[in-house]
């Protein structure tokens, strides 16, 4: 249940942050499921090779190198998923931001560990 809750806070997540930025359109919920899904699944097997591809340069940079990869993991998830768009790749990047933000809020508000 707890899997499920947190897949759910992502995508209201993902729906709000879209909401507030104006270079990020999601067709629907249904929609917004999906890329919280893909997210997911790349944050869990193609961020941490990426991550550690990237290393020499995250380190050089103090990890601020790792918002890069973020924004290029949502750039590919919104290839991947029809009816997310994101129309560069500065908007993808506060769009991370966004919506990290706005999973932090929702996850304190509403726990989902039962």
């Amino acid at each position: 249940m707890n899997l499920l809750g947190q897949w759910l806070i992502a995508a209201l997540a993902v729906l709000a942050a879209a909401y507030l930025l104006p270079g990020v359109t999601v067709a629907g919920f249904g929609t917004a499921l999906v890329v919280a899904l893909v997210l997911g699944i790349l944050n869990v097997f193609l961020k941490p090779l990426l991550i550690f591809l990237t290393l020499p340069i995250n380190i050089l940079t103090l990890g601020l190198f790792t918002l890069v990869v973020n924004a290029l993991l949502i750039l590919l998830a919104a290839a991947i998923v029809p009816g997310f768009r994101i129309e560069n790749f500065w908007w993808a990047l506060l769009f991370g931001l966004v919506l990290a933000i706005i999973i932090f809020i929702l996850d304190s508000v509403w726990p989902v560990s039962f």
